[in-house]
């Protein structure tokens, strides 16, 4: 299998070709976030080991604008930078695991087998169905360019409808997956909460994508609208 490695500092990225090449991989090693990008657009990689701290463009940003062009590559992204907020900027930008230098390269080998496992299946940052765009690490709504501002709750039951768009969710799965589970409250709430959104995103565009099937559930449509 064939790894991306993206390491400005040379030692490292020296011993990480000799460390992966020695457990069969093979390894392309670019020391600038450009030959990066343009590495891992032009070339398939089983995954990219990814520094952070790059030269120019840092490798959040690099790993943001791979995922905005649907390159699901898988990325472990390596760093000096230890801070809880620093771990969840990298995964919150489409990286699949992030480890702090410096690491033991048995760690890192584990990681990088589990991370090609998962293979290189869609991923995105941000879900869409029809026109609407929900990114769950801003909490943000969008229907078309407009932004739609929504209660945390408003905002669960979204994200709980839009990522099994074009599929049927009963009322009982909705609660049980966005409110707590000893909830013993009037289930009828996520009737409110779903005309709640109606309110905010179908009502003021002239056109639905909350469907409601009675007796059966909630849809969100997965396309048109």
């Amino acid at each position: 299998m064939r790894v991306l490695v993206v390491e400005d500092e040379a030692g490292l990225a020296r011993g990480l070709r000799r460390g992966l090449e020695a457990e069969g991989f093979a390894v392309d090693v670019a020391v600038t976030e450009t030959d990066g990008l343009w590495l891992a657009r032009e070339s398939q990689y089983a995954a990219v080991l990814l520094d952070i701290m790059l030269p120019g463009m840092d490798g959040y940003t690099v790993c943001r604008t791979l995922r905005e062009e649907k390159n699901w590559v898988p990325i472990l992204m390596l760093t000096a930078k230890d801070s809880i907020g620093d771990q969840v900027d990298g995964l919150d930008t489409g990286a699949d695991d992030y480890l702090t230098k410096p690491f033991s390269f048995e760690v890192l080998l584990a990681r990088l087998r589990a991370i090609i496992r998962r293979g290189t299946s869609e991923r995105p940052t941000v879900l869409e169905a029809v026109d609407i765009r929900v990114d769950p690490a801003s909490r943000r709504v969008w229907r078309g360019d407009d932004l739609i501002e929504v209660t945390a709750r408003e905002f669960a039951v979204l994200e709980y409808l839009i990522r099994h768009a074009g599929q049927v969710v009963s009322k009982r799965e909705v609660l049980n997956n966005v409110w707590d589970f000893d909830f013993e409250g009037d289930p009828n709430i996520v009737e409110v909460y779903v005309r709640h959104l109606r309110n905010k995103l179908d009502r003021p565009f002239g056109r639905a994508a909350i469907e409601t099937l009675r007796g059966a559930g909630y849809r969100l449509a997965a396309g048109g609208g």
